[in-house]
């Protein structure tokens, strides 16, 4: 017979340790390492154990149709879903406290139930009066949706079996305790059971499940990590607590296309979705100044366009600063090392300060051409054209290369106004009817061009 092995977790990090600690030794918190019941050891191995059942098999070549899907009339949320939601889906909902997290689900849930389906939001974090007050701050007071408020797991998943919803929203999965598991509410053990036995119902019944979850100081969503297996979808609410914008991206999706985004606006009725992100974040853009640059984006299927922002001023300090918003720092340090060593331009002494308007976050390495050329900009004083947008990946000889959905990228900034277009030498681009095409072959060629240094 198997011996059981008891596990101990950390409920801060979901660390495994062999014995117990006081202290863990992966994130360092005090009093954190709890134990867990030993999973099942499964069926036994002897001359009597009972045999499992054959799995049906099927070949690569079988035909299945699409899965059906039930739109909300929000394009922005049917967008990020990849099309709209699917009956007996599971999705994760995480984002900063305040950003919006329930305004957003609370008007999916109202938009879903007016567009036909029996939704259910369930609140383990406030009353269903504070819901409802809410809700008629929002209008939508009269929408189809039932209210309810509870915590215990078991209440809920009878509720929900009873009433056979074809939408729950469940807020939050970190509230939720299951009286099989000995651990306190958002620890790891109930989070991962929790969510285990609600995806479970979900695809059982066919109901869809949108489950709301916190998240870490790193951004991370707080809890294991296995969570985010078990779902079939993992959004991301963004957006700066200054700026109104609000972008609602996809990590993750089973039944669409990830690093999908919608992006909402925050106003006092609510979330309004804006159809035009790119107009948006353009949208204050003056006269020509030096440290701009526009760089033509793809995030997701949608090409979207942006202002890079860049100061560079002398500095006082032993070490100057370099701060970096909305762009990845370890690629900015790259890109300010290739532009001393291989262009001969130092930013030895200076400080450094990078920004994408509206609270934009960027991770493309096709903006590495625009992070440059707003650099440089700022460094000499001297602005780009304005009309013009850039892309492009720098690699770490100086060299540019060619980029993905170039001709994309291109049809939004004609629609946009912009007339010129500053890309990789080898990039293929096939939409540059009415824009005037300035290829450089490496960033010394670029500095060359624009700034009229070699």
């Amino acid at each position: 017979m198997a011996r059981s092995v008891t596990a101990f977790t950390c409920t801060a990090c979901g660390a495994a340790h062999k014995k117990w600690a006081g202290r863990c030794d992966a994130c360092g918190a005090w009093n954190t390492v709890i134990e867990e019941a030993p999973l099942s050891q499964g069926p036994g191995r002897g001359l009597g154990a009972a045999k499992g059942r054959a799995v049906p098999l099927s070949g690569l070549s079988a035909q299945e149709p699409p899965p059906p899907r039930a739109c909300s009339g929000m394009a922005e949320l049917d967008r990020v879903l990849g099309g709209g939601l699917v009956p007996g889906s599971a999705v994760l909902v995480g984002g900063d406290p305040g950003i919006g997290k329930s305004t957003l689900l609370l008007q999916g849930a109202a938009a879903f139930a007016r567009a036909g389906l029996n939704a259910v939001y369930i609140s383990g974090e406030e009353a269903s009066a504070q819901v409802r007050m809410r809700a008629q701050r929002l209008g939508l007071a009269d929408a189809p949706v039932r209210l309810g408020s509870e915590t215990n797991l078991r209440d809920i998943l009878t509720t929900l079996d009873a009433e056979r919803p074809d939408l729950a929203v469940i807020d939050s999965i970190q509230t939720l305790w299951s009286d099989q598991v000995d651990a306190a509410p958002g620890s790891v053990g109930q989070v991962r059971a929790s969510a285990h036995e609600l995806v479970t119902f979900a695809k059982r019944r066919g109901t869809a499940i949108v489950l709301v979850g916190h998240v870490t100081k790193d951004g991370q969503i707080a809890g294991p990590r296995v969570v985010e297996h078990m779902v079939d979808t993992v959004l991301y609410f963004e957006g700066e607590r200054g700026h109104q914008f609000r972008i609602l991206r996809s990590v993750k999706n089973r039944f669409g296309p990830a690093d999908e985004i919608g992006v909402f606006e925050m106003t006092g009725a609510g979330l309004s979705e804006v159809a035009n992100p790119s107009a948006l974040f353009l949208s204050e853009r003056g006269q020509p100044t030096p440290g701009s640059a526009v760089f033509a984006g793809i995030e997701g299927t949608r090409p979207v366009l942006t202002e890079v922002q860049a100061l560079v001023a002398p500095s006082t300090l032993a070490s100057p600063r370099r701060t970096v918003v909305g762009l990845d720092s370890g690629r900015v340090s790259t890109i300010l090392a290739v532009l001393e060593a291989r262009c001969g331009i130092p930013f030895a002494g200076l400080d450094v300060f990078l920004n994408v308007a509206g609270g934009m976050k960027v991770a493309e390495p096709a903006a590495d051409l625009a992070i440059a050329g707003a650099l440089l900009s700022a460094r000499e004083d001297n602005p780009l054209p304005p009309e013009a947008v850039l892309f492009g990946e720098i690699s770490l000889s100086g060299a540019l290369r060619p980029v993905a959905q170039a001709e994309n990228r291109l049809k939004e900034a004609r629609k946009l106004g912009f007339s010129q277009a500053i890309l990789p030498e080898a990039q293929k681009a096939e939409g540059l009817d009415g824009m005037a095409p300035m290829r450089v072959a490496d960033l010394t060629g670029f500095v060359g061009e624009v700034f009229g240094a070699g």
